[in-house]
């Protein structure tokens, strides 16, 4: 687990044999949240034309404007949305797939996408876990495609942009996961934690990470005015967090909230160091392991706030140490729909045909 450079990010980008061409890029799973934000910094997105919309969740209805399902996209794409098929996805008009599908869903159709010689960037975790014994566990499901599992690179871009490049089929880190792990990632690399301590993240998120699908939950009149822990001990994403930071299921405790906002995360977590450090050491190591990742903020004072990333592709980390210098608070603010969902999924495409990592992002 390494942080690329600023060299490394950058180097390769205008050099790849991508790089001017237009990439035509279908949207599977465009009716629900993440589709909405996926087809939001598309639109913007010199260098991609969105060729063809599918819907998993509409499958009765023939095809309709995208505006059906999203308002504020009235005017923005000519094509039609559809029932999800793979035989509606020709690579004659197809580069790239996006899959805001179900987890399941993914599982079936990636197989036969990357078949076609299409390639894929997942927003499911179907492919974030490399153990397929995993997940009947923590997803309730088998994983019947082992050799689809194995070639996948997980896209947290600030650990892995060079097999990312070079990808395939790229699974698009969890929301919570990109949080915990993005604040996580620099101590544990570099051996300032006193694992056997114990790790502690108390995670709240905004409503949104939930999708569009109904639940009573999820009513207005559940989340409003309410802060809910849920998932305790059990969240799916905590396989994808241990499996990322190499961390045992022990020393790691995780708790997600709900918060009654649209959208964002905050992770504060608890830790303690191997041995005493000054706030600002932890600030310098921080920022020079992320000295070659643009939409990584190390804060060299207070802490972060969902406001400060809100409809953005950034985060936000910040620290506070008690006065031995061992004890250690990290706090990390990110976007759910961007930075934890379209906006890292972008950021993949970019570095898989060589755009510049910002675009369509800043």
């Amino acid at each position: 687990m390494k942080a690329i450079t600023a060299a490394e990010s950058f180097s390769t980008a205008g050099k790849h044999e991508a790089s001017s061409r237009v990439v035509r890029v279908a949207v599977a799973g465009a009716t629900g949240y993440a589709g909405l934000e996926l087809l939001r910094l598309l639109a913007r997105h010199p260098q991609a034309r969105v060729t063809h919309l599918l819907s998993s969740g509409r499958d009765g209805k023939k095809e309709f404007p995208i505006e059906d399902s999203h308002p504020s996209l009235r005017g923005k794409f000519s094509a039609p949305c559809q029932p999800l098929s793979v035989e509606a996805l020709p690579p004659s008009e197809v580069d790239m797939v996006f899959l805001a599908t179900p987890h399941q869903t993914a599982l079936e159709i990636a197989p036969r996408l990357l078949e076609r010689n299409l390639r894929v960037v997942d927003l499911s975790a179907a492919f974030r876990l490399k153990d397929a014994a995993a997940y009947p566990r923590w997803y309730g499901f088998e994983h019947d495609a082992p050799a689809e599992l194995e070639e996948a690179v997980y896209g947290l871009t600030e650990l892995n942009a060079e097999d990312i490049r070079k990808a395939r089929l790229v699974a698009n880190p969890g929301c919570y996961a990109t949080s915990v792990i993005l604040a996580l990632a620099p101590a544990v690399e570099r051996g300032l934690l006193d694992i056997n301590a114990g790790v502690i993240s108390d995670s709240k998120s905004g409503a949104s990470g939930a999708g569009r699908g109904v639940s009573e939950k999820l009513h207005f009149v559940e989340v409003n005015e309410n802060c809910r822990a849920y998932g305790l001990f059990n969240h799916r994403h905590v396989p994808e967090m241990l499996q990322a930071l190499n961390l045992a299921e022990k020393d790691f405790t995780f708790t997600p909230h709900l918060l009654p906002i649209t959208r964002g995360i905050l992770s504060t977590i608890y830790v303690r160091l191997a041995k005493s450090h000054t706030h600002e050491e932890v600030v310098a190591l921080y920022n020079d392991f992320y000295a070659g990742a643009p939409f990584v903020r190390v804060l060299g004072s207070g802490v972060p706030e969902i406001q400060s990333v809100a409809q953005t592709n950034f985060t936000d980390i910040g620290f506070s140490l008690n006065s031995d210098g061992v004890r250690m608070i990290i706090v990390s603010a990110l976007d759910n729909l961007t930075k934890g969902a379209a906006g890292q999924a972008i950021q993949n495409m970019n570095l898989m045909y060589g755009f510049a990592e910002g675009t369509a992002l800043t």
